[in-house]
């Protein structure tokens, strides 16, 4: 079940590294979509940003259950496009995440934490 989800984010290519950076890019969207097809990962998302003030320019989605991608970022190739990025872009980050039933999970733990907790009164 795709119930987790990784988020890889970045920010503006480094200055002269532009070209490079749209082939680390081809190879992470073909990597991707071989993952998905080979089972690997449920399911990816790109999406570019525009601009906003901020630093985040872009950012993969990757939706599986928490051993696809906990064994995905173990994989050779992620790695070394983990790298390859790191070396032409800003900002890199990578985020694992809940998704879909994950989130009621995760929120229904943090209500039971939250009635734990003295709450202020104003």
């Amino acid at each position: 079940m795709a119930d987790r989800m990784m988020f890889i984010g970045w920010g503006a290519p480094i200055a002269g590294r532009e070209e490079r950076g749209m082939e680390v890019f081809d190879a992470a969207v073909g990597f991707y979509g071989r993952c998905q097809q080979e089972g690997r990962i449920e399911a990816f998302d790109v999406r570019l940003l525009q601009p906003h003030g901020g630093g985040l320019q872009g950012y993969f989605e990757l939706h599986g259950s928490a051993e696809q991608l906990a064994t995905l970022r173990e994989d050779m190739e992620f790695r070394r496009i983990m790298i390859d990025a790191s070396l032409i872009v800003a900002e890199l980050g990578v985020v694992d995440g809940m998704a879909d039933a994950a989130v009621a999970e995760e929120m229904g733990m943090y209500r039971e934490a939250i009635a734990k907790v003295p709450q202020a009164t104003t």
